[in-house]
């Protein structure tokens, strides 16, 4: 019953959108862009400013949902790492949303975070590195989420953990396919495009 109540409790969490938030508050059309209600889609349609408070917001999630199951559910062994994947998945399938939501990234680093906050604090360098030199998100993600099991596996030679967190790697790797499409034909749509735009949330 204890992961019933975690695993319900962080999809729900996982649910809420900072992004839809603020485009009925811009009035701003989110399918937009790539169509996605991320951080990434924020930033191209409304401006690095709006970019900084989904994903403060969305990895905020992430970490609010494994820091609630280890204070709430103690005696759980893997509650944490459980409800990090399911508010992933909340961010990425909301029930409020028809189930379409975002990609999961800023969540899936919230709950990295979380769980190994020094490992975190290096791969989140890695993506800006890897973001910056070649202009595209989706790349930084994909390093991210790719390496992030297999070092968690490492630091704490639980398979099980590895195997959780997997799901949420994935199903992100699965929900940006169109990205890589577009990266491939040259259509897809730089970071450095959103800098030059002055949008302000207000």
């Amino acid at each position: 019953m204890g992961y019933v109540l975690v695993i319900l409790g962080a999809y729900l969490l996982g649910c809420s959108n900072m992004a839809m938030y603020l485009a009925k508050l811009k009035k701003v059309d989110l399918s937009g862009g790539s169509g996605n209600p991320g951080t990434s889609n924020a930033t191209l349609l409304m401006g690095w400013r709006a970019g900084v408070i989904v994903g403060i917001h969305d990895i905020g999630k992430g970490l609010l949902a494994v820091w609630l199951a280890r204070w709430l559910f103690p005696s759980l062994e893997y509650g944490d790492v459980v409800a990090g994947v399911a508010c992933v998945l909340g961010h990425m399938f909301p029930v409020f949303m028809g189930f379409k939501g975002g990609k999961g990234f800023a969540s899936y680093l919230g709950m990295t975070l979380a769980l190994h906050w020094q490992f975190a604090l290096i791969i989140m360098a890695v993506l800006v590195v890897v973001t910056v030199i070649t202009d595209y998100i989706v790349l930084g993600t994909v390093v991210t989420v790719v390496t992030t099991p297999v070092v968690l596996g490492f630091l704490t030679h639980s398979l099980i953990m590895v195997a959780i967190v997997c799901v949420a790697t994935a199903v992100i790797l699965f929900k940006h396919r169109e990205n890589y499409v577009r990266i491939w034909k040259g259509t897809e749509i730089g970071l450095s495009s959103a800098f030059k735009k002055d949008h302000r949330v207000k």
